[in-house]
């Protein structure tokens, strides 16, 4: 079994709000955007672990606070067993070395006024200590790693494609030689065409560098092809994780069931793997408001007595490593990973 390189404990990150409460008021009130709420899994090195869900579920926020774009409100962050909850100077940018994030439009993340190969040096003028012309020789290899040709080197981010940006944002994150890459929905921005050819880039630079993914996506297509462990979050929660495979087989919760049945599929043979097509209907809760329930109950076919009455169900293993926070699967008091 591989060993964890990253673990959360209980994260949380609030987001507070200052709002008038009448229009000619001078009062005040502070609204709190609970993002994130008791969020626990971990992620072994050299696999690739994927969160799917709605938008809006909190995915992006998950990966900016693991990158430390967002300090944590609470919880846990553990890199290779050591707390890196809340940094800051030397100790922020050695983690900032191991952590690399992968943004989901490649064009507002390049600055139009560098060169592709400025953009790439960028990340080793300030993680490494490599003379002028190291430098110019790493930012050389990097863009053959990805796979673009050298004299791209020189052009600005309007001369490219979004695909080909993309891959100048994966070669910029790779720079400092990260142990891990959270990757933010890198296709979504692209044409299907090119999302193949993006993910095959992905996979391959995987392999031959032992890097460890944290897939952010709502594309269950492209978890289905990469994925060795789902988390699948909603309204800032974890529900369900466990195994890709186990996932795909037998989902477990109720809402995991539902963004399966949503995967469009070309023939039969491809539609006895998913569940019978779910529609949900009911509202779904703001995040401002305490979830005092199950987060899930409004739009659930499968709710008990207990899903209103009781607090947010604990994730409990229902399975070896497969994880779900839903009352048919264990009681409020059940174990947290």
């Amino acid at each position: 079994m591989k060993p964890d390189i990253l673990e959360i404990k209980r994260l949380r990150k609030y987001f507070f709000r200052k709002r008038r409460i009448a229009r000619l008021s001078f009062r005040s009130k502070i609204t709190v955007i609970r993002a994130l709420s008791e969020c626990s899994f971990k992620v072994r090195k050299g696999e690739t672990f994927c969160v799917v869900g709605e938008s809006g579920s909190g995915k992006t926020t998950l990966a900016r606070t693991i990158a430390h774009l967002y300090e944590p409100t609470s919880g846990a962050i553990i890199l290779n067993g050591e707390p890196v909850s809340h940094l800051e100077g030397e100790t922020l940018k050695s983690y900032r070395r191991k952590v690399q994030m992968v943004f989901q439009d490649p064009s507002a993340a390049l600055n139009p006024r560098q060169t592709i190969a400025q953009s790439i040096a960028l990340p080793l003028r300030v993680h490494c200590r490599l003379s002028g012309h190291e430098r110019k020789q790493r930012v050389r290899e990097l863009v053959g790693l990805v796979q673009l040709p050298v004299e791209y080197m020189q052009r600005y981010p309007h001369a490219l494609s979004g695909g080909q940006k993309q891959r100048v944002g994966i070669a910029r994150a790779l720079a400092p030689e990260p142990e891990l890459l959270l990757l933010d929905e890198p296709t979504s921005a692209l044409d299907v065409s090119v999302q193949a050819k993006m993910l095959e880039l992905l996979s391959d630079l995987q392999d031959r560098l032992g890097l460890t993914y944290l897939l952010i996506t709502h594309n269950l297509s492209i978890v289905r092809n990469l994925a060795d462990h789902i988390a699948v979050m909603y309204l800032g929660r974890i529900v369900e994780h466990g195994p890709a495979e186990g996932i795909f087989k037998n989902p477990l919760h109720p809402y995991t069931r539902a963004l399966l049945s949503a995967i469009p599929v070309i023939t039969e043979a491809e539609r006895q793997h998913i569940p019978e097509e779910i529609t949900l209907d009911g509202e779904i809760p703001s995040p401002t408001d305490v979830q005092k329930n199950c987060g899930f109950v409004t739009r659930c076919q499968d709710r008990l007595p207990a899903c209103r009455a009781n607090a947010p169900p604990e994730l409990t293993e229902a399975r070896s490593e497969h994880w779900v926070g839903c009352y048919h699967h264990g009681s409020a008091e059940g174990v947290v990973v």
